[in-house]
């Protein structure tokens, strides 16, 4: 399956019942998501807690998310610490029958540039589907330059970088894209991550939408993406607008555990679904996100 690396990116949880991969409710994420029509779907992101998990359970998720998304393509993250790792899980990926895979750096030593490079030369060099860059520096504390983005968007099949957000103010926002575009090839796209900079970054000209809330609550973000996509950059700004109670949560909680909260909510998943030592919001946060999800009318 070719994927087009643009539209709406949609990043489901990988759910845990008792600490092991619930399969039966990501199933039914997935097919949540196929539903609604999204361009894309991102299996083990950030979102879905790839750093937790081992390569069994990854190869789990990466078959359960291929089979179960139709006709929609499946991008399947693949970082780890070390290259060789990163390259086994690439061919995990595209034996589950992954149409793109997505890397970030992962680190704990910190990485030099050159190392980054060498990172995406070496894992590039035995794929045979298209890889999307990952840049995450507030996880993985690495910075891309613009010369690093330059430099990696001529390796073989890098088709798409995911950026850190853009500036809130449209000119401003417009400028860094613009910043980006032209140092990269035309047949590399640009995504806007960080949900509360989505309506702004494909206003100024973003290709994609690599979403962590299109992952539970797919309609509210393709109404942003299908709005800018259309040029109505007004109904994309007020549609995020209305979500501001959902990115003030984000910025107070984090939107990894908020997501989770939400999808316990409207009993997507069951509860305590994210990986220990990780626990989900505390009963304060969870009735914070339960108003608001019945103020946003996001229930349904």
């Amino acid at each position: 399956m070719v994927v087009e690396l643009d539209g709406l990116s949609a990043f489901p949880l990988t759910p845990l019942r008792d600490g092991a991969f619930d399969e039966a409710s990501y199933a039914g994420l997935i097919e949540r998501l196929a539903s609604a029509g999204v361009d894309s779907i991102t299996a083990l992101g950030s979102t879905g807690s790839y750093m937790y998990l081992d390569r069994e359970e990854r190869r789990r998720v990466a078959r359960a998310a291929a089979t179960q998304a139709g006709d929609v393509p499946v991008m399947v993250g693949i970082g780890a610490l070390r290259t060789s790792q990163v390259q086994r899980l690439a061919d995990d990926a595209q034996e589950a029958g992954a149409s793109a895979v997505l890397l970030a750096p992962v680190t704990y030593q910190a990485l030099t540039v050159d190392e980054v490079y060498g990172l995406f030369e070496d894992v590039t060099a035995g794929l045979s589907v298209p890889l999307v860059v990952y840049d995450n520096p507030g996880t993985t504390h690495v910075t891309f330059t613009d010369d690093l983005y330059a430099r990696i968007a001529t390796l073989p099949h890098v088709a798409s970088i995911k950026i850190p957000g853009v500036p809130s103010a449209p000119k401003d926002a417009a400028a860094r894209v613009d910043s980006i575009r032209v140092r990269v090839p035309s047949t590399v796209t640009i995504g806007v991550s960080g949900d509360w900079f989505a309506a702004t970054g494909l206003n100024a000209g973003c290709d994609a939408w690599y979403s962590v809330i299109g992952g539970t609550l797919p309609e509210p973000a393709l109404a942003i993406t299908r709005a800018a996509q259309s040029g109505d950059h007004a109904a994309a700004t007020a549609e995020s607008a209305r979500l501001q109670p959902l990115w003030d949560l984000f910025a107070e909680y984090g939107s990894y555990r908020v997501t989770a909260a939400i999808a316990e909510c409207l009993e997507l998943v069951s509860s305590d679904c994210l990986p220990r030592p990780v626990q989900g919001l505390n009963p304060q946060g969870r009735v914070k996100v339960a108003e608001i999800i019945d103020r946003l009318g996001l229930r349904a």
